[in-house]
């Protein structure tokens, strides 16, 4: 299995979506919670390429992007193969 990283805030409809996504393929992921935002987030922008907004997703520590940008991934089928 993948090493996949998502970084979320608490009450996030899109961080709940992209975990959603996820757990239905099966995956098991690291959440990483930044609500209160601390050295974390700062990774996580620093890894983003600056993006500040939540989820970020990495997948082998490959920047895959928000939920919008997962969702989009699976429905061009190239979320399973980073999953296998």
């Amino acid at each position: 299995m993948p090493k996949i990283e998502i970084f979320t805030k608490q009450l996030c409809p899109y961080c709940t979506r992209a975990k959603s996504l996820l757990s239905r393929k099966g995956a098991n992921f690291e959440e990483i919670d930044i609500t209160m935002g601390g050295p974390r987030r700062a990774e996580m922008i620093e890894r983003s390429g600056g993006r500040t907004t939540v989820p970020q997703v990495f997948i082998d520590g490959a920047h895959i992007g928000g939920s919008d940008d997962l969702a989009g991934l699976d429905r061009r089928g190239g979320l399973d193969p980073l999953l296998a």
